[in-house]
């Protein structure tokens, strides 16, 4: 059972591919150009749309073509000469990145402002780290108090068994003592 591909191109993307490509060549831009338009329309990659107008769209487009590199070459020629067209591009691009001193400022401004922040940052971390030092002084002290506790209880519960123990035996003697022994009376001892 043959399914149709997922990433499979529908014949609106095709169209989509052709036209912008037309439209670079017309235009004086590149193929690859055209390719990294449509990629960020269609959610492909560049070499996904080369690949795909090699194998397949541009046999269809052949006419479309070359009628477009003609428009190209009537564009060239109506157009003034390139060195003063470029001349005036960078005038245009030096215009526009050309910073006002209140932009300077906004920067600085936020440069200052990162740079507090950071220090900020900084003497949290150096006051976070000491208070780990002292709780884990803390915990190192509260462990050895209860090492030194359950010393104490062992030693403590110790005692009591001897404790129990003498009593025990204590208990044993008082209520033996009520009763004659069978070798004391035998050997004179006086119950008293």
């Amino acid at each position: 059972m043959t399914g149709v591909r997922q990433d499979a191109w529908t014949k609106e993307e095709d169209e989509l591919l052709a036209n912008v490509v037309l439209q670079y060549i017309r235009e004086g831009g590149t193929q690859l150009e055209a390719f990294a338009e449509v990629g960020r329309r269609l959610s492909r990659t560049a070499a996904a749309c080369g690949f795909r107008w090699n194998s397949c769209v541009r046999k269809q487009y052949k006419e479309e073509i070359e009628q477009a590199k003609q428009e190209r070459k009537m564009r060239k020629k109506e157009t003034p000469s390139t060195k003063e067209s470029e001349g005036q591009e960078k005038v245009e691009a030096a215009v526009k990145s050309h910073l006002s001193w209140a932009e300077v400022l906004a920067f600085l401004q936020a440069e200052e402002q990162k740079a507090r922040d950071a220090r900020r940052t900084a003497d949290e971390n150096r006051a976070l780290k000491n208070d780990m030092e002292q709780l884990q002084q803390m915990v190192t002290k509260l462990q050895m108090e209860k090492e030194s506790l359950q010393k104490q209880l062992a030693a403590i519960q110790e005692e009591y068994k001897t404790l129990l123990s003498i009593m025990e035996r204590a208990r044993k003697m008082v209520t033996d003592s009520g009763k004659p022994a069978p070798n004391a009376v035998a050997e004179g001892v006086d119950e008293g």
